[in-house]
């Protein structure tokens, strides 16, 4: 198939061409590669917009059935919904287990939403290296709202925040203090703090922690880009469907706001530098790999270094002039 017409089933909405594509522009070859940059290329004149939200959480705090209830209560509201869920690869092998649909098993029937379960491999920031072009692919297929799951494992899964229009971070009953709610990284990126599995015997303690998480969260100091109030935390149970309601009227005020004061697109624009800038860098590096001059240098620098017989700096300053005279 070519990718005119390719791009033209994506732009019908068919959700086999947007898993097509997806795979596509996540290959790693370089003839893929060249055939995913011209689709996104034809897609990009689609001047398709939704609404991205990136959400970040501990391992057991709910994500995925956040997700799925979340998702189906937008469904619900006549939305299309694209669910990008990034699983960790594995150190060892690279192997990912890539089980989100399972774990959205109604969500995944839903015939206005899309998931799509992709390996992080050797990316950090929790996303994928490609998540945003998948975003883009389901922008130009027409959906309303990208959800975007990152592999969750801590304070350093902010990378989705330049990708996202929110940023949502889910915690757990007792997951920490006010002093924990300060710490710089993933909570001061936030804009809505969701206190997950505020129901049964968790209710009362979900209700401590999300006053713990108000409190530390009036600490930080305010950012240009929020209205008075945000951002803000939340109690939500997406077992049994409370809060989503309220969570989805915040997020679309906050969005609306933003929009109203020009914060909306300047951060897009910002965005799209910013992972210009990126793929320069990662092109710059897949060019040294492939150059085996330089790669035979870069590994006999390594050795030395490895041998005790030359110092890092010395190796890379010795590495970087050879770029240079290339």
């Amino acid at each position: 198939m070519s990718t005119s017409d390719l791009a033209q089933r994506i732009l019908a909405g068919e959700r086999r061409a947007l898993a097509r594509a997806i795979t596509l522009v996540e290959s790693g070859r370089a003839d893929h590669r060249d055939a995913a940059v011209a689709l996104l290329d034809q897609l990009a004149g689609a001047g398709r917009q939704a609404l991205r939200i990136g959400l970040s959480g501990t391992p057991g705090v709910g994500k995925s059935t956040f997700i799925e209830s979340f998702g189906l209560m937008l469904t619900g509201l006549g939305l299309r919904v694209a669910v990008l869920a990034v699983d960790p690869s594995s150190a060892r092998s690279g192997g990912s287990i890539l089980g989100d649909k399972t774990r959205m098993e109604r969500l995944s029937r839903d015939p206005n939403a899309f998931i799509r379960p992709s390996p992080s491999q050797t990316a950090l920031g929790g996303v994928a290296r490609r998540t945003r072009d998948a975003v883009a692919l389901c922008e130009a297929a027409g959906f309303d709202v990208v959800l975007i799951e990152t592999v969750g494992v801590g304070q350093s899964e902010t990378m989705v925040a330049d990708m996202a229009d929110l940023f949502i971070l889910l915690l757990a009953p007792a997951g920490g203090d006010e002093l924990q709610g300060v710490k710089r990284g993933i909570m001061e990126i936030a804009d809505l703090i969701l206190v997950n599995k505020a129901d049964g015997d968790l209710k009362a303690a979900a209700t401590r922690t999300c006053a713990d998480y108000a409190g530390a969260l009036r600490l930080l100091r305010k950012r240009p880009q929020d209205p008075e109030g945000f951002p803000k935390a939340m109690t939500v149970s997406a077992l049994q469907d409370e809060g989503l309601a309220k969570a989805w009227g915040e997020m679309q005020e906050l969005t609306q706001w933003r929009r109203d004061n020009g914060h909306f697109n300047a951060r897009r624009a910002e965005q799209a530098r910013h992972w210009f800038d990126e793929e320069v860098r990662q092109g710059l590096l897949a060019q040294l790999e492939s150059d085996p001059d330089m790669r035979a240098r870069m590994q006999a620098l390594g050795g030395q270094v490895a041998a005790g017989q030359m110092g890092v700096s010395a190796a890379v300053t010795q590495m970087l002039t050879a770029l240079r005279g290339a």
